[in-house]
């Protein structure tokens, strides 16, 4: 099946980004290290690319993101700096010596909806809870942005910077883990949706959401008697293996409320694929002076910003 193309909404969007380890395999398994890691490269890679980071969950096969770009190569670069940092610390962890992701990282723009920023947010919140991992979204012991959304508090990681540690070696220097260490502050951003709102009153409407995920999720459990797995068993999980089913469905071009505003973005993506295509077609028959769409990655050349010009040089 063909790769979507990258598409980002004039101005700006939301997106809902995801990514899933190779044959599911528990790879992203939490433990102290990783979660140190974990932190510290989403905060360089965010300070570096300067996307705006609103709600996070890494469970221990795939990620969740949500994440403000103004447009496709923004993203690209954040993820693309992101995900190789976090795939090599992983293999240093685990020992795992194939691929860490299965594939490249899908990202859906979400609508200026309220509705639907805030169902996402509320999904992204709910994860490990609702599968029944943890009774609640706090207990995850992995990676998760809810209790710097319920405090206000910035997160913590670590920069480990593989680089000096390489050049310390061939210098044959001794040196201790944390030597070429680094802090790193991960601050979230504020929801689209809710940038007007005070500091306290937005931590009071994430504590609204995760008492609803609380709530829905002790009504599940009386009603089918399942009880969670809990931190101590996911901890104990082997970072290879693998869960004995894993849960497949279909992925929207785009998330938004109202039927009007989803076809309207549906529409616009279609547009942008028919513009793409006809350049990509007359570049193939040699038209050296093809144009692509804006914010588009044409075949073999730079990504187009600004005017829609994109000819071979």
């Amino acid at each position: 099946m063909a790769r979507g193309l990258r598409h980002t909404p004039e101005g700006g969007a939301l997106f809902d980004v995801t990514c899933r380890t190779v044959q599911s395999r528990f790879l992203l398994r939490p433990s102290l290290l990783l979660n140190e890691i974990i932190l510290g490269a989403l905060a360089r890679a965010k300070r570096r690319y300067g996307v705006e980071l609103s709600a996070f969950i890494f469970l221990s096969n795939h990620l969740h993101i949500l994440a403000w770009a103004t447009d496709s190569e923004q993203l690209a670069r954040f993820m693309g700096y992101f995900l190789s940092k976090l795939a090599r610390e992983v293999s240093r962890l685990t020992g795992w010596r194939d691929k860490v992701f299965a594939r490249r990282y899908q990202a859906i723009p979400i609508s200026a909806e309220e509705a639907a920023q805030v169902e996402r947010l509320l999904y992204i919140l709910s994860n490990g809870c609702k599968e029944d991992l943890v009774a609640r979204p706090q207990d995850w012991p992995g990676v998760h942005c809810v209790n710097a959304l319920l405090t206000g508090q910035p997160l913590e990681g670590t920069w480990f910077d593989r680089t000096q540690e390489f050049a310390a070696r061939n210098r044959g220097e001794s040196f201790g883990p944390r030597k070429y260490a680094m802090p790193e502050i991960l601050e979230l951003d504020p929801l689209p949706c809710w940038r007007h709102l005070s500091e306290k009153q937005y931590q009071s409407q994430m504590a609204g959401l995760v008492a609803k995920i609380i709530a829905e999720a002790e009504l599940r459990r009386k009603e089918t008697g399942i009880q969670p797995l809990g931190p101590a068993t996911i901890l104990a999980q082997h970072p290879l293996g693998q869960p004995v089913k894993t849960k497949r469905s279909f992925a929207p071009r785009v998330h938004a409320f109202s039927r009007e505003i989803r076809r309207a973005m549906v529409e616009a993506y279609a547009g942008f694929v028919a513009a793409f295509r006809e350049a990509a077609e007359k570049l193939r028959r040699g038209d050296r002076m093809a144009r692509f769409p804006e914010g588009s990655f044409p075949p073999g050349l730079p990504f187009v910003r600004g005017c829609l010009s994109a000819a071979v040089p």
